[in-house]
């Protein structure tokens, strides 16, 4: 699903961002990439979602030479990512059904289509009665559900989550985790970018550690553990 080969990147002379990365993510498998901050698990991320380019290496996505795709064309990558980000960015002067909807709008879908989808995805968070509010009236949890709701909106076969807790209290981090495992067990790959070692030891199956740029080892955990 995922195949990244050698990946180098280098944002300025004479430090590496990341050293010779490669790894693999299959199809349907619930991943993490952790290590401490400054390590690289943010500038990963972005190489998978290609908001920016690794300075050398391969990346392959679903069969996909990812860096072959021309600019024009990386809306197609896209829409089989969702992402969600420590910092939420929700548009806060627009009601949640707005924020969740964006992409579709962006895709022309129709507006029968737009609510469809909107419901489904805010049902899955269990915010399908608050897509009025603007999200200043919800809660820290509930605009992070906001933000997952957004990303699975499209039905991406990939998600993408940095540091999706980092602002949360452990009981909430741990709710927003359940969620992520939730959405997996429907299929859909999930990678997640995190430091906190107590939600990897409940929910990890497969994590690579990062330092200094460099991934210095692969756990792989069984399933049964759940």
């Amino acid at each position: 699903m995922i195949e990244l080969y050698h990946i180098w990147k280098q944002y300025q002379k004479p430090d590496w961002a990341l050293a010779d990365i490669s790894l693999t993510i299959r199809r349907g498998e619930f991943c993490f990439i952790t290590g401490p901050s400054g390590s690289g698990k943010t500038t990963l991320l972005k190489i998978i979602f290609r908001e920016i380019l690794p300075t050398e290496g391969q990346i392959i996505i679903d069969g996909v030479n990812v860096l072959k795709i021309p600019n024009h064309l990386i809306y197609r990558l896209r829409r089989q990512m969702g992402i969600v980000f420590q910092d939420f960015r929700l548009l806060h002067q627009r009601r949640v059904f707005d924020n969740v909807a964006i992409s579709l709008r962006i895709l022309g879908l129709p507006l029968k289509e737009i609510r469809r989808r909107v419901f489904n995805a805010l049902r899955l968070v269990n915010l399908h009665h608050k897509m009025w509010d603007f999200p200043n009236q919800l809660s820290y949890g509930e605009q992070q559900r906001v933000a997952i709701a957004r990303a699975i909106v499209n039905e991406p076969k990939i998600i993408l989550a940095d540091e999706p807790t980092g602002n949360l209290d452990p009981e909430l981090a741990f709710e927003i985790m359940s969620l992520f495992k939730e959405i997996n067990n429907r299929g859909t790959t999930v990678i997640i970018c995190t430091h906190d070692k107590e939600l990897i030891r409940h929910f990890g199956e497969k994590v690579f550690f990062l330092h200094k740029g460099k991934l210095i080892r692969k756990e792989i955990f069984p399933s049964s553990k759940k």
